[in-house]
């Protein structure tokens, strides 16, 4: 049981390291040197996204960064979706409306839309944003600042997450802390090892050059998690990415309640482990049951796992800005929630016929 323990507590002491390191290098996108301003298209899939479209135009048409293109594919949204952009097409000659003429066999709904967008998007720069985020005065012209200062062909932020229910508050903090304590962000950047990848389809923004001649979002149109094969498959090919967390420029409240929540971590979950059930149902035994052998083990060593567990959250907590002693608290729900996630997940993945999003089976 000792053996055990010990690997139980490395474990624990390599995830406090990594959360240290996504605490004290955490990346934000800032101007410090002009660059030209290149048109930016920014490219919009929306779904029945009738309540957040109008805002997410607003935070658009209020950018710092004027040179834009705005495209929204309303992808026949059974909502006001087309009602809402179309009058703000009236007030803002930038901006534009693509209606969808039906989703083609073998695509997912987004990636159609985006790979749709991307052919009509006439821009240096494509920016794809997902219609339930907010946009601060200046976080396109930080973000594209970053871009060129680093020769990226790829920059993707992972927003601060708006919590408004308990249930969101039991399931939205478990994917921060998968990602924050496995993997070090700054390493997206600096490291030529595909492992260290990471994106979120929230908010991606490409080089429209490598992205014309790689056309990703075709090339994975059928994956609901496109985002992160993006991201491997633009390491792979030598092309420089970045992925770094959010300061106050950009949020998203993503979903409803707790049901809404798991539905999406679903699609995700088994992504953050190179999709293996086998290493995510290890990572969620560790991470759950190690206090088992640790404390038949005895001696000091409960304390400082415990201490480890503590610090770790503390510093994911505070990179994700989000209630640091709430997070602590609800650490045993996290995990519980954590697992259920997991068991869907695996059950997704033999049975993809039995999970929809957006009123669409899983292709």
């Amino acid at each position: 049981m000792i053996y055990l323990a010990a690997i139980v507590i490395l474990f624990a002491v390599i995830q406090f390291f990594t959360a240290w390191v996504n605490f004290i290098f955490r990346q934000t996108p800032r101007v410090k040197k002009r660059f030209p301003e290149l048109l930016v298209s920014v490219l919009i899939p929306a779904r029945n996204e009738e309540k957040n479209i109008g805002f997410l135009l607003t935070d658009l048409m209020n950018q710092e960064y004027k040179n834009l293109e705005i495209l929204v594919f309303d992808d026949l949204s059974e909502d006001r979706t087309a009602e809402v952009v179309n009058e703000f097409c009236a007030r803002d000659s930038r901006i534009r409306l693509l209606q969808s003429q039906g989703l083609p066999e073998g695509w997912m709904g987004k990636n159609y839309a985006c790979h749709t967008l991307a052919n009509k998007a006439r821009g240096d720069y494509f920016l794809f944003v997902d219609a339930d985020v907010s946009l601060q005065q200046t976080i396109i012209k930080d973000t594209l600042n970053t871009m060129q200062r680093h020769k990226l062909g790829l920059l993707s932020l992972f927003p601060i997450q708006i919590m408004k229910s308990f249930g969101e508050r039991i399931t939205v903090p478990v994917m921060n802390y998968i990602l924050l304590s496995l993997l070090p962000l700054i390493f997206v950047r600096v490291s030529p090892f595909t492992s260290h990848s990471a994106a979120n389809g929230q908010f991606m923004l490409f080089e429209a050059e490598k992205y014309r001649r790689h056309l990703p979002h075709q090339r994975f149109k059928e994956s609901a998690v496109e985002d992160i094969r993006i991201s491997r498959y633009y390491k792979k090919t030598g092309l420089r990415t970045a992925c770094i967390a959010a300061d106050r420029n950009l949020s998203c409240h993503m979903y409803e309640g707790y049901r809404d929540s798991v539905n999406g971590f679903t699609k995700n979950m088994l992504m953050f482990f190179g999709n293996s059930a086998v290493v995510t149902l290890i990572f969620w035994l560790i991470t759950t049951l190690g206090f088992i052998p640790v404390a038949v083990a005895g001696g000091n060593m409960v304390f400082w796992y415990l201490a480890l567990l503590a610090m770790s959250r503390v510093m994911i907590s505070d990179s994700s800005h989000q209630n640091v002693f709430l997070n602590i608290v609800l650490m045993p729900v996290h995990h519980i929630i954590m697992g259920v996630i997991i068991y869907r997940a695996i059950k997704l993945k033999h049975r993809k016929d039995d999970y929809q999003w957006k009123g669409r089976k899983l292709v």
